[in-house]
């Protein structure tokens, strides 16, 4: 009988501990080390990779290697082409994250049924929900097919048995957390299991050329439950975010060696499931009050594609010794820093007021072209005095108030004049080398003093 022995496992980064540390001496974080009975001589032994029909892996030549043969798969939903940087790359594993009930579940169930109504043989792997509560949540999405199967199992050598005897194309976990590999004598759910079964699907996937979805549970700090080598050793990492209260849903890529990173979908939530937002500039702008102060617009790139968003900003005198600076979607660090910047460059008077500014829309912007827009909001909203309903800021603020270049402007000036917007406000350096067009009045600044001044008057 093999000797059992305890093991303490951070559940952060996966640091083995033979006695309890209260901090992680890897990642620094505390309390996360949890204790864990292996046994001394349980670990297997690795064989070279084989596919699941027995062939074994052999080496190429580069120049053999024909990568026409595996075409990117487009689904019907464009926004999550986008995402993935333009379809589904075969063989590929993908990590879906989110928030418990944000909808992770019902956008792959209504992936896998386009897929299937494809000629495509999809596999759905429940550790969750039995067959019948799928079927229930599928009918009410109108999901069917005759090539979609759907396996309530936890149990990895089972799921391996049943992909080698199905030979399905894609195959959906849901979720990782609840996969069990029986080699592994720790706990469900422990960073040692996740990192096994992890390694197994990704196995299964680069062997046999098998696109794998993997649903990831997310920790209230917001990142996926588990080691972070979960996120090194897939291929993309999705993050599901939005807000409960709210319809609108927007899957952000934070990794993807197949396409650029940051990119967005957004999606709206209904009974009958999700439905892609064509136009999402329209759905952040049509609520929005053409003569309220404290609003500015800015062309803010997410990826590749162009979003207008507006930048909400309030601004009222202190009760308190301190003032507060409140940021919902934006980085309150970057908004203190601009609202410095204001208090020197532009003779505001700001230390004495309290300021609390939003992403109207629950989009979050982290991109230095914002800065322009936050500037001229907190500058309305400190004067009392609003911007044209037709006017659009791009361009980021340096310490010394001046208006500095931006990327693909062309792109950001194109989106807002498609949304019927007479007026952008652009850095005086992304004016050479392009002729913008004669349908909105493009305007250089290249302090921001002059930008307030054009702008507010």
């Amino acid at each position: 009988m093999a000797k059992v022995r305890t093991q303490y496992v951070c559940q952060n980064c996966g640091y083995n501990s033979p006695r309890y540390l209260g901090r992680c001496p890897n990642c620094g974080e505390w309390n996360t080390l949890v204790e864990e009975q292996v046994e001394a001589n349980s670990a297997p032994t690795k064989k070279a990779t084989t596919t699941l029909t027995g062939l074994v892996a052999k080496p190429q030549k580069i120049n053999e290697i024909d990568s026409t043969e595996t075409p990117r798969v487009k689904t019907k939903l464009n926004e999550l082409n986008r995402v993935l940087g333009g379809g589904i790359v075969p063989g590929s594993l993908i990590l879906i994250g989110g928030d418990p009930g944000i909808g992770k579940s019902t956008l792959l169930l209504q992936v896998s049924g386009q897929l299937s109504d494809e000629h495509h043989r999809v596999l759905y792997v429940s550790g969750e929900e039995s067959g019948t509560q799928i079927k229930m949540r599928a009918e009410r999405l109108k999901v069917a097919g005759d090539d979609f199967y759907v396996y309530p199992e936890t149990n990895m050598d089972s799921i391996r048995d049943t992909i080698r005897d199905l030979k399905p194309e894609y195959v959906v976990i849901d979720s990782v957390q609840t996969m069990q590999a029986t080699d592994v004598s720790s706990a469900i759910g422990s960073v040692s299991q996740i990192r096994e079964v992890t390694a197994q699907l990704m196995q299964i996937a680069k062997s046999n050329n098998i696109t794998i979805f993997v649903v990831g549970h997310v920790t209230k700090g917001g990142a996926i439950a588990g080691p972070k080598i979960l996120e090194h050793m897939v291929d993309t990492v999705l993050y599901f975010e939005g807000d409960l209260h709210h319809t609108y849903r927007i899957l952000r890529s934070v990794k993807n060696r197949f396409g650029s990173t940051n990119e967005l979908g957004i999606f709206e939530m209904h009974t009958n499931g999700l439905t892609e937002v064509k136009n999402p500039s329209e759905i952040f702008l049509e609520e929005r009050l053409h003569d309220a102060t404290g609003s500015a617009v800015v062309v803010s790139l997410e990826g590749t594609r162009p979003i207008l968003v507006e930048i909400q900003a309030l601004v009222t005198p202190t009760v308190y010794g301190n003032a507060q600076r409140t940021a919902t979607g934006l980085s309150r660090n970057r908004v203190s820093l601009i609202m410095a910047v204001l208090e020197k460059r532009a003779n505001l008077m700001l230390q004495n007021q309290d300021a609390y500014l939003k992403a109207a829309g629950g989009v979050k912007l982290d991109e230095p072209a914002i800065d322009l827009a936050i500037a001229v909001s907190i500058a309305s909203s400190y004067r009392d005095k609003g911007t044209q309903p037709t006017d659009a800021f791009v361009g980021e603020v340096g310490l010394t108030g001046e208006i500095r270049r931006v990327n693909r402007i062309e792109q950001r000036v194109a989106e807002a004049e498609k949304l019927g917007f007479k007026r952008i406000f652009i850095p005086k350096n992304n004016l050479k080398g392009w002729k913008p067009s004669t349908n909105i009045q493009v305007i250089g600044v290249s302090t921001l003093k002059e930008a307030l001044y054009l702008a507010l008057g």
